[in-house]
């Protein structure tokens, strides 16, 4: 990921640059993506890829015929409210989130964060250390440090080791063999005058053999072998040695055998590396979503986290005024106020004590699991440092069009590459498992060269003459099971698969418009409900601030029962607040969705994806091409300075 500042990291919009085409060029770029060299291609299976593209048709159809962009507006009308602006200014400043983060600003000493004294006091009974964080940085060591991300960096350097396996098998082989033998045989012999003796038979051999031999792309295999023999025969009675004596023999031969039927082919032959070098391709595919699943449940976890952050602040508000409205009920003991609307009163700001301890808790749960999925060294889980949110959702403008967000979808999701290639491999096991079904015919050649002498060097002398081609062997076999019953069934497997895997195909493109549509929806939603919210929120601060001013202009004010409306209408402006925030981040969080359904969101983040090899991997190293520090404690005014540098 490379720097840059928050605004152009949060004003990014998706509009694609991909626009409505044919669909088989879609689907040629996705194979081209994945670098597919596949028995789809190669045996020309257009009624496979007939279906493919009709499975994608199917989900572009509607939005073809209106391919136009829709911009969402960020506009925002108050003027429906009929409320003045300088009283406008005053809710802004007074009644929301926002307002309340400047007032506790202003509050705190200078170096603290402006809810210092809001979270309490951390696990161990010691002040809580706060640690400021920007949602750029929160993103730049999720994509190092997550203990995902590493775990399926890992997968494409062993498939790359399996691919490197499943090629050795058309390695030369080299072999080597030697042996000696020394041994004396006794066996009964004839004496003078009809005695009978014992005749011992003495020799030595020595046997050698090296060679090189290779499996081939055809099914066959070649070898060329070396014989070297030396034998020395020593008689000890009326024995005649052989002549030469020692001899020496060297027997050189070529061999050749290759099926012609069944394993025949270069495709079925080399299937094994085509599935290894499709599941290298698919961890790839798995490891660049497990990353975008990473970076969106990193920047999901950031607004979680400015959604709890600013609920405290909203929570901490209400008691602060729940206080002093239950304060003037007590004091209205001797004049009008019951002892049950003293008792409710009570009540209420009890509630208000008791939610603001579970926003408390949320805002630390929210923090740790943003911590896990940072995974940074300087800020573990089981630290009680608590994360706090320097950067707010904003209500960006945002262009988009349906029809350029299922083709974006369709192209860059890396589930459509995984299933591409899973079919791919299920068409690879079809086409082994039909040739397969043919009968065993086996085609075998052999030629020998043989020399011979009482030398090694006679042995090979071309022009010895007992230097000769000693033979030729030729020879067929043929297998084949009656009914074939293995094969057929196989075949019929393997057909079966393939057919369910284009199945699977239809399904993945439908995950992926499902996941596009509802994202569409929430933003779409959410953008009118920041409107929505938004309007409320300030009509709610309006009706809370007449209140005020009447209570403070006039004595009717003061009476239990307008007491008891400033308490509802202080809950209805909380939960106006409330609701405004969680709008904005669901829209924001939606926004997050949307790059991960369309696949784009390590473009969004500007995070360059490079896979090395598994030579290049070393223990410890991440897969992934990016280095960032780990996050340190801001030095600034907001955070508190305790054994932290600067970021």
């Amino acid at each position: 990921m490379n720097p840059r500042n928050r605004h152009a990291f949060r004003t990014t919009a998706f509009r694609t640059s991909i626009h409505s085409g044919s669909i088989g060029a879609i689907l040629a770029g996705t194979l081209a993506a994945g670098g597919c060299s596949s028995p789809i291609q190669r045996q020309s299976e257009k009624e496979l890829q007939q279906a493919m593209i009709r499975a994608i048709e199917v989900e572009i159809e509607h939005a073809k015929q209106n391919p136009q962009s829709r911009n969402l507006g960020t506009t925002l009308d108050l003027s429906k409210l009929e409320i003045r602006d300088d009283h406008l200014e005053q809710i802004e400043r007074e009644f929301s989130a926002s307002g309340y983060i400047e007032q506790l600003r202003a509050q705190s000493p200078q170096g603290d964060d402006p809810i210092s004294s809001l979270v309490g006091d951390d696990l161990m009974g010691q002040p809580t250390k706060l640690i400021g964080l920007t949602l750029e940085q929160s993103i730049q060591t999720a994509v190092v440090n997550n203990l995902s991300v590493e775990i399926a960096s890992f997968a494409p350097a062993i498939s790359q080791s399996a691919l490197t396996q499943a090629e050795a098998q058309f390695d030369w082989l080299f072999s080597a063999s030697a042996q000696y033998q020394d041994s004396i045989i006794p066996q009964a012999g004839s004496g003078f005058g009809g005695s009978t003796t014992f005749v011992r038979n003495a020799s030595q051999s020595a046997d050698g053999s090296i060679g090189v031999s290779r499996q081939l792309t055809t099914g066959g295999t070649v070898s060329i072998t070396n014989d070297i023999n030396y034998t020395n025969v020593d008689s000890s009675f009326f024995g005649t040695p052989p002549v030469p004596n020692p001899a020496n023999a060297s027997n050189i031969t070529l061999g050749i055998t290759q099926p012609l039927l069944r394993g025949f082919g270069r495709d079925t032959n080399m299937a094994q590396i085509y599935l290894a070098r499709n599941a290298e391709r698919t961890s790839v595919a798995s490891l660049k979503s497990t990353l975008i699943d990473a970076a969106s449940e990193t920047e999901k976890a950031y607004w979680t986290l400015v959604l709890r952050y600013k609920e405290l602040v909203i929570r901490s508000k209400l008691l602060e005024r729940g206080i002093k409205v239950r304060d003037d009920i007590k004091a209205r003991r001797v004049q009008d106020a019951r002892q049950a609307q003293v008792a409710d009163a009570v009540a209420r700001v009890e509630r208000r004590r008791s939610d603001l301890l579970v926003a408390r808790t949320n805002l630390r749960n929210a923090s740790d699991r943003l911590k896990q999925l940072m995974n940074d060294p300087n800020l573990a889980v089981g630290s009680e440092a608590l994360i706090v949110p320097r950067d707010d959702a904003m209500r960006e403008a945002v262009s988009y069009s349906l029809l350029d967000a299922i083709t974006n979808g369709v192209t860059n999701r890396p589930e459509m590459d995984i299933a591409l290639l899973s079919i791919d491999d299920a068409t690879i096991r079809q086409q082994v498992a039909k040739n397969q079904r043919l009968p065993k015919l086996e085609l075998q050649a052999q030629a020998r060269l043989l020399g011979f002498g009482d030398s090694f060097g006679d042995a090979y002398n071309d022009d010895d003459a007992t230097r000769f081609i000693d033979d030729w062997l030729l020879g067929l076999s043929f297998e084949q099971p009656i009914g074939n019953r293995i094969g057929e069934a196989e075949y019929r497997k393997t057909r079966l698969q393939r057919m369910q895997s284009v199945v699977a195909y239809r399904q993945t493109a439908q995950g992926v418009v499902l996941d596009i549509k509802i994202a569409l929806n929430a933003m779409v939603t959410n953008n009118a409900l920041i409107e929505q919210s938004t309007l409320s929120r300030v009509a709610q601060g309006e009706a809370l601030r007449a209140l005020i001013v009447e209570k403070e202009l006039t004595n009717a004010g003061y009476s239990v029962e307008r007491l008891n409306l400033e308490l509802n209408q202080q809950e209805a402006l909380a939960n106006a607040e409330i609701a405004e925030a969680a709008s904005l981040i669901n829209y924001n969080t939606a926004i997050v969705d949307l790059h991960k359904a369309m696949g784009t969101t390590l473009d969004r983040s500007r995070i360059d994806f490079i896979v090395p090899d598994a030579n290049q991997l070393a223990p410890g190293e991440s897969a992934l091409d990016y280095k960032v520090e780990p996050v340190n404690a801001e030095a600034d005014e907001q955070v508190q300075e305790s054994d932290a540098s600067d970021d």
